[in-house]
């Protein structure tokens, strides 16, 4: 108790309370507006909006935490969430903190509130009371003892106490135990206790032990080194909001906002493993930026000089790849040793002299110079001398501020002006071309990308010489250094590295077309021709249309004449007996094959239960789109048998859909054999692609 009382006085130091009457509220917990005064309503989104405010119900536990966990309570996201859903729904949240947590869903069901967000686990008797959204998170509940406890299964627990409240979830989890194990003792708590003071119980012996989310758990035990995890309690749960029955139209709409939120929502996972880690996590993160020489997406399709070659490594080492775009360059460095990624890939010049012994840079895989650029009416010049007291525009991690410094140092009297670290070197030379700069550096290549459109900029002084550009690796990754130098001794200069350096540098009308047609540059955004269809039938039937054009050139590369040899046609593959059932004819119209398409996918979602998480759902039914649902079905029993997460599609039912291709799994199988490669390269590939259009349409946003 003494830790927790010395992190209360600390937060409100921290926070600069006052007096005791303020409360101490963690970073990111919404305080509750004191001034509101609450109201009956029981409408539906309509009645929300004219009012022009989402009250949200909230327990105690929100604005009264008595510590201050490193990764944030769960509530903290849920009410990003909401946040931001409000926003986007034009309406203010109003937070209502709910004493007892018995009261929440009946204040919900009378009109006191439009929202319940508490970290709701779904279960039956709930959803006869109200409507839950598709689920926000996925738990496990755990029971939680103190860390002396030698506690290890629920044998274990007889003649023990069980300390929970009735109305909480974990209550029936806790009932279903002791049928098991009938001496167990359950201890009904008052249900105004938060889990902060349950959980202070048990560490302090006021409780024997208790059961909470996992989710909970990982952020309060941190800070709480008497408690322990002793075991799991209950299979995956989901966690959901919960709003009245008959308010369909909000829940509509927070079903559409949470599976965008979802499917877009990425952590950036840290490893720092060499060479034989990553083989054994089957995939190469690289760490790049959007610009025409290093990675760009064109016609749906994925490209770059950069990422070409790299995409080339990775398969001569057996590697999927991942490609990451940090959101400014001066980041590659910092994320690449915080382990966000494995190497670098982005036009990074080799420095004379390497300042971080941290870092390892491969042999050069391309030479380029560094080139002056000015407006098209500049006069060429002869040497720097002549540019004395000009401004340069450029970034400080990038070379040409190096560049340029060493040209001082040298009496150059050069004005080196810097650019946010977000913007590309494409950006900057657009900048000079307007005159809202002077002049700036730019490699050879990347101008001669920017010649092949542009007339009002120009060469003005080829600084003369030869600059190196090299992979960047961690110096603990030795053995990922030796693979990327060994893979560029064998293909510098080689068939396939000069066929992919002319596509991209040396051929001045199809350069021009892809700079066009780049998403994040002359498209508006667009990732295919059919977005508009896409857009359409996604939101109609709530889909990321993202997804959507992801799967349709996984199906037939925009091709709407394309047709299998098994008869399906049109951009979304669909077979004509599928289309008739769902009332639409003529699949080489692209209109009519998006929405057969789409209507299909929707049809099929619905076979997997709603409490899946958002994704998981998403890649079952990707897969039953491919193999049909009872493959899909069949593979998630199989994974049940096999000891691994049937709820979980990557890394465990997929793996049980590849045995599905073996006879002694197939015969005992309901829907029988199945090409299982295939729906586990279908999924993973659109997953992939989705990935990536996600990225560049954000930076095309921004």
């Amino acid at each position: 108790m003494l830790q927790w009382l010395l992190l209360v006085l600390i937060l409100i130091q921290l926070t600069g309370c006052g007096s005791s009457e303020d409360a101490v509220t963690p970073a990111n917990t919404p305080a509750p507006n004191n001034s509101f005064k609450n109201y009956i309503e029981l409408g539906d989104l309509p009645a929300l909006k004219e009012r022009e405010k989402l009250r949200v119900l909230l327990t105690d536990i929100n604005i009264d935490v008595p510590y201050l966990p490193r990764q944030g309570l769960p509530v903290h996201f849920e009410t990003d969430m909401i946040s931001q859903f409000a926003e986007q729904a034009g309406l203010k949240p109003e937070w209502i903190y709910v004493e007892n947590f018995d009261d929440l869903l009946p204040m919900l069901l009378e009109g006191k509130g439009d929202l319940a967000a508490a970290n709701l686990t779904i279960t039956g008797e709930r959803k006869e009371q109200v409507a839950f959204s598709v689920p926000v998170t996925i738990v496990t509940e755990q029971l939680i003892a103190r860390s002396d406890d030698n506690l290890k299964s629920a044998r274990e627990l007889q003649g023990r106490s069980i300390a929970v409240q009735k109305s909480s979830s974990y209550w029936g989890s806790v009932q279903n135990l002791k049928k098991k194990h009938p001496k167990i003792d359950i201890q009904e708590l008052d249900g105004r206790l938060s889990i902060v003071e349950i959980l202070d119980g048990v560490a302090n012996n006021e409780f024997d032990v208790t059961v909470a989310d996992s989710n909970l758990v990982e952020a309060i035990l941190p800070v709480q080194p008497k408690l322990k995890v002793a075991f799991d309690v209950s299979k995956e749960r989901p966690i959901a909001w919960a709003v009245r029955p008959d308010a369909p139209l909000l829940l509509q709409e927070l079903n559409r906002f949470i599976t965008a939120e979802k499917l877009t929502a990425r952590r950036h996972a840290v490893y720092t493993e060499d060479l034989p880690g990553i083989k054994k996590r089957k995939i190469l993160r690289v760490l790049t930026r959007n610009n025409a020489a290093t990675y760009f997406l064109w016609r749906g399709e994925l490209m770059g000089f950069e990422y070409e070659l790299v995409r080339h490594f990775a398969d001569s080492q057996g590697l999927r790849l991942e490609m990451i775009v940090v959101p400014s360059r001066d980041l590659l460095t910092q994320w690449l040793l915080e382990g966000k990624g494995d190497m670098i890939a982005a036009s990074i010049s080799v420095p004379k002299t390497n300042d971080n012994d941290q870092l390892r840079y491969s042999r050069a895989y391309d030479k380029v110079y560094e080139i002056v650029v000015g407006r098209a009416k500049e006069d060429e010049v002869e040497n720097v001398n002549q540019l004395r007291g000009r401004s340069f525009h450029v970034r400080k991690s990038s070379s040409y501020w190096r560049t340029l410094t060493e040209l001082n140092k040298n009496g150059a009297a050069l004005k080196i002006k810097l650019v946010p670290e977000h913007e590309e070197t494409e950006e900057i030379i657009a900048k000079v071309a307007s005159g809202e700069y002077d002049l700036t550096l730019a490699d050879s290549n990347i101008l001669d990308i920017e010649m092949t459109w542009r007339d009002d900029i120009k060469g003005v002084l080829n600084l003369g010489e030869e600059v190196s550009h090299a992979w960047v690796v961690r110096d603990d990754a030795p053995k990922l250094l030796e693979a990327v130098n060994q893979y560029i001794r064998k293909e510098y200069r080689g068939e396939f590295y000069n066929i992919t350096r002319r596509k991209y540098f040396e051929k001045p009308k199809t350069i021009k077309k892809r700079l066009e047609e780049r998403v994040d540059r002359g498209s508006n955004g667009r990732l295919s021709p059919y977005d508009d269809f896409a857009k359409n039938y996604a939101e109609k039937y709530n889909f990321d249309w993202r997804m959507i054009v992801a799967q349709m050139y996984q199906e037939s590369r925009f091709d709407p004449n394309a047709k299998s040899w098994a008869g399906a046609r049109g951009l979304m593959q669909v077979m004509p007996r599928t289309a008739s059932q769902l009332g639409i004819k003529n699949l080489k119209d692209p209109k009519n094959s998006v929405e057969a398409g789409v209507k299909y996918l929707d049809w099929l979602r619905d076979r997997f239960e709603p409490e899946l998480s958002v994704k998981d759902r998403m890649w079952f039914t990707l897969a039953a789109y491919n193999a049909g649902a009872g493959h899909v079905h069949d593979a998630r029993t199989l994974a049940r048998k096999k000891g691994w997460e049937s709820n979980r599609w990557f890394g465990n039912v997929e793996r049980a859909m590849l045995l599905l291709s073996k006879r002694e799994y197939a015969k005992t199988a309901k829907h029988g054999y199945v090409r299982g490669g295939e729906p586990v390269k279908y999924v993973r590939e659109i997953r992939d692609r989705y990935d990536a259009y996600v990225k560049l349409t954000q930076v095309a946003q921004n």
